[in-house]
């Protein structure tokens, strides 16, 4: 049964909280006024009063804001009748903390918190399963997209190749800083981060690779695909080249395994557009498994590489937090997640952005210290590697030079028990 047809005989309403109000759950907030049975009952946030602006700023009324329940803590709602908590904070440690809460109060939790999801989400979905809750990804955002494309294309029986998405990306981007970030998008500090109220720390990530590297973290783990050699390669390329380009070196193509994650830029090396880009969107490349499918992708009009047998499918967009609703319903309505960790394949390694001193302290994800890379999390666990998870922070303890690996062993952390425990989990399934 489709969910808009169960939704119609659904009595109360889905009570939901949102831990966390940024872009992300502005975006929701903006279509709240034509959803149906859904209730937030409580916002968390640290900035009540920037969080109120950003409800008023998305179109809600002062009167639908003083129904809502706003807190700093997430313990003061953790008892409330909510049935639903969606952790968007952004930062992996403590949204691990707050799902590691949310699941053992036997509530449902759907993580737009992709960094906790790619740092400790093998251990928050195996938690949730023990506990018989559903911890899901956000759809809306870019995995859990990509995760239905491979769900549709495995339901039907093709392998799929490579899966993806693309962005606009440059080596000499993974140098820029939240104080550089808006030149490359176009805008002024003012309109980026006081009229739209987006964090540059954030969208830096976007920018310098960090959120490419989790994002296909995240699609690996929960898809079981495989990491590239040396990390994500973005070949610049359109819709229309994708099947004949991401497809195994030994045809013609640039990926390194059969059944692998890797993004595609929407700009060259010398930062010119590619025409038909894929820069806000999501694909799959699928092989025909024989002479008659190869047949059918022809007589059907299918973009495919040269010989015929691999096929792409996109979607050129994603509507981030505008979709949000779909995870709620599936959860509330079906009792299903929009995508979840379920292996323990990669891990998104910090490197040095710049020469690092004793006594530094990190700042995480899409900030001015280190940056991302998708590793597998065999290399990971045998080299010691820091997870950008668990960056923020941390303070450095030797010198570390620019573009260097960094190794837990490099730097001081100081931990919650919960991610120390979900990181040993995770580290003894390997």
């Amino acid at each position: 049964m489709f969910l808009h047809t169960k939704l119609e005989t659904r009595i109360d309403p889905i009570k939901i909280a949102f831990i966390g109000c940024g872009k992300f759950v502005s975006m929701f907030l903006a279509q709240y006024n034509h959803l149906n049975k859904i209730q937030i009952d409580s916002i968390v946030d640290i900035n009540i009063n920037q969080a109120k602006k950003n409800c008023l700023n998305s179109g809600l009324s002062t009167e639908s804001i003083g129904k809502i329940n706003f807190s700093n803590s997430l313990n003061e709602i953790l008892d409330r009748d909510i049935e639903i908590f969606i952790e968007a904070t952004g930062n992996p440690i403590i949204g691990t903390v707050h799902a590691d809460k949310i699941i053992k109060k036997q509530k449902h939790i759907i993580l737009v918190n992709v960094e906790a999801d790619i740092t400790c989400g093998k251990y928050l979905s195996d938690l949730a399963k023990k506990n018989d809750v559903i911890c899901s990804m956000a759809y809306g955002d870019q995995p859990s997209l990509i995760l239905e494309q491979i769900e549709w294309a495995r339901l039907n029986g093709f392998e799929v190749i490579c899966a993806g998405k693309g962005t606009k990306y440059h080596p000499s981007f993974e140098y820029s800083t939240p104080d550089t970030v808006w030149g490359h998008y176009g805008l002024t500090k003012e309109r980026a981060e006081n009229e739209s109220g987006m964090n540059p720390k954030m969208f830096n990530s976007f920018l310098c690779g960090d959120k490419s590297a989790i994002e296909m973290c995240a699609v690996s783990n929960a898809a079981d695909l495989k990491c590239p050699e040396n990390g994500l390669t973005f070949p610049a390329i359109g819709v229309y080249d994708i099947a004949k380009t991401m497809i195994p070196k030994s045809e013609g193509g640039v990926i390194d395994y059969d059944g692998q994650v890797e993004v595609i830029s929407s700009i060259d090396l010398d930062k010119k557009d590619v025409p038909h880009d894929l820069r806000w969107g999501v694909y799959i490349v699928l092989k025909a498994q024989n002479e008659y499918v190869k047949n059918c992708f022809k007589d059907y009009g299918m973009v495919t590489d040269p010989s015929g047998n691999y096929s792409a499918i996109w979607r050129p967009y994603h509507y981030v937090g505008l979709e949000l609703a779909q995870s709620i319903y599936s959860v509330a309505l079906d009792n299903k997640a929009t995508g979840f960790t379920k292996n323990y394949n990669a891990d998104v390694a910090a490197i040095a952005k710049k020469d690092l001193k004793i006594g530094d302290k990190l700042d995480g994800e899409g900030g001015f210290c280190a940056r991302g890379r998708l590793i597998t999390s065999q290399k990971s666990k045998k080299e010691n590697i820091l997870p950008l998870g668990l960056s923020d922070n941390a303070i450095v303890k030797k010198n570390i030079n620019k573009d260097e690996l960094i190794k837990l062993s490099d730097v001081e952390l100081n931990l919650p028990k919960e991610v120390i425990e979900a990181r040993e989990y995770q580290y003894n399934l390997i």
